[in-house]
């Protein structure tokens, strides 16, 4: 497969993931926080769901173009670097947040799972047409 089509199946199968994770998980949230908890809309409208896919596709075209860079080859390689990208970028920008701007650790924690899930999934699709 191409490097433009593992790019776009990550990045479908990563959005899936993710819409799949925040429908599980944000109904706890909204427990734990109670009044407090962010309204986050219910269904978004289709041009932010598109926005949100497109945003997706960039973060698969980032991680497939390191993984090329890097000459990754394979899924469990790949796997890593999504779990390095993880910890270097998302988490530590969540864990900034709880302590910088008072998020609540629910949401954070809600976040950085939903960031773990994608940037493993984009990268298990594409180790897998290394």
């Amino acid at each position: 497969m191409s490097y433009a089509a593992s790019v776009v199946t990550a990045a479908v199968a990563a959005f899936v993931f993710s819409s799949v994770w925040y429908m599980a998980l944000a109904p706890v949230e909204m427990r734990v926080l109670g009044p407090a908890a962010p309204d986050r809309g219910g269904r978004p409208a289709p041009a932010k769901a598109l926005l949100e896919l497109v945003r997706t596709a960039v973060v698969a075209a980032v991680v497939a173009g390191l993984a090329r860079a890097l000459n990754l080859d394979g899924v469990g390689s790949t796997l890593l670097l999504g779990l390095v990208l993880w910890v270097g970028f998302p988490l530590m920008l969540l864990t900034g947040s709880i302590m910088w701007e008072s998020v609540p650790a629910v949401t954070a924690a809600l976040h950085a799972g939903d960031w773990l899930i994608k940037l493993l999934v984009i990268a298990l699709v594409v180790g897998l047409w290394l």
